[in-house]
């Protein structure tokens, strides 16, 4: 398989980061680091206004059609960079599932707005004690007369207190194995009944706990048949592992590079050891990602592959910013807002969640054992 890039390619990659070079502004990074939300409004919609939430949409769904290498330089400038995009990416894995298992009307309702920049979106799997097994999910959706009525508790709905909805899985058969008695919603933040509240996260980041008492929705807030709950967060977890970690390392070696210029150890032999693995790590990471996207934009969803691609890069990341903040010595731990340092620290601190989000590094080595390897699996549920 060639990943090399084509000179049209490479035009488009300019133009991103003459973007980013416009909007990317100090009062747009000063304003995510206040909130601890990876997330703005203003930068969301200057990108929304180039066609690039949704740009690989086909152009029945209002996308642009472009490719995957064009999706593959997007992300990875914009990761790259620093920019507050988790919220339009987050977004974009449940408009994705929308887009091809939703109903005409919830396709209406939802793609248009999202590619507008209008409508973010936000993850309500995870749950207390249930950690990456997500199909232990307690949630429950109860009919209540022509729609839903649900309770339950949700951890880490990153960008809730932004969003319009959430991706809600929910147990609608208690008496059904775990994995046929689930279904998915989007549930309105405005329902009544809904409630959140902030958690701080070691890297700055805020997410959230979000809470569902008595909450109704319509059926229509019903995403796919009832009790698909499963194969649809299935699929919406191949949209959300890729190759974005392979950004977050080549951020991690640009990091290095500019602390030890500062430093002047540019000529130190162990630290350019350390920072050489890295870079090749960050290759390699980039072209798994590249093979995860280009099945996505085929019939294939790859699942599998994108769980290579997010073990990978973040093992890499993990391990990557842990060796180099190391070898920064003092200046790692000693690294404020402004200092040379200060993005190495921040991108360890980073680091140390991307192996649970997502899928956990044990859950996705089991993924690519039983359905790549043909193993068998290690637990039953």
């Amino acid at each position: 398989m060639d990943f090399a890039l084509d000179e049209r390619a490479e035009t488009f990659r300019a133009e991103v980061q003459a973007f980013l070079r416009e909007h990317l502004t100090d009062a747009v990074r000063a304003r995510v680091a206040a909130s601890g939300t990876y997330h703005d409004w203003e930068f969301h919609r200057a990108v929304a206004r180039r066609g690039w939430i949704g740009a690989g949409w086909p152009a029945e769904d209002g996308g642009q059609g472009r490719d995957r290498a064009d999706l593959d330089i997007l992300y990875e400038e914009l990761a790259a960079a620093g920019a507050p995009v988790e919220g339009m990416a987050v977004t974009l894995i449940i408009a994705e599932t929308v887009r091809r298992v939703g109903t005409p009307e919830q396709k209406e309702r939802i793609l248009g707005p999202v590619r507008e920049g209008r409508l973010l979106l936000s993850l309500g799997y995870t749950e207390p004690d249930a950690g990456s097994d997500l199909a232990s999910a307690r949630t429950r959706a109860v009919r209540d007369g022509d729609g839903w009525r649900i309770d339950g508790q949700k951890n880490f709905t990153t960008h809730a207190h932004e969003a319009d909805y959430v991706f809600l899985l929910a147990r609608t058969d208690p008496q059904a194995p775990k994995h046929a008695g689930l279904t998915m919603f989007l549930v309105p933040t405005s329902a009544e009944g809904f409630s959140l509240t902030p958690v701080h996260t070691l890297s700055g980041e805020r997410t959230n706990l979000t809470f569902y008492s008595g909450v109704h929705v319509g059926d229509d807030a019903r995403i796919g048949d009832v009790g698909q709950g499963w194969p649809i967060v299935s699929l919406a977890l191949a949209f959300e592992r890729g190759g974005e970690f392979a950004a977050q390392l080549r951020r991690l070696v640009h990091a290095t590079v500019t602390w030890a210029h500062a430093a002047r150890r540019t000529g130190d032999a162990r630290l350019l050891r350390r920072l050489g693995r890295v870079a090749a790590a960050t290759e390699v990471a980039r072209l798994l990602g590249s093979q995860a996207t280009w099945l996505r934009s085929s019939a294939q969803a790859g699942a599998v592959e994108g769980a290579m691609a997010k073990v990978y890069g973040t093992e890499a990341l993990l391990a990557g910013s842990g060796a180099l903040l190391d070898a920064a010595g003092p200046d790692g731990l000693l690294a404020g807002p402004g200092e040379p340092a200060a993005e190495l620290q921040h991108l360890y601190r980073e680091a140390q969640i991307s192996t649970l989000y997502g899928g956990t590094s044990e859950v996705l080595r089991g993924v690519i054992a039983e359905r790549r390897l043909g193993l068998p699996r290690s637990r039953r549920g």
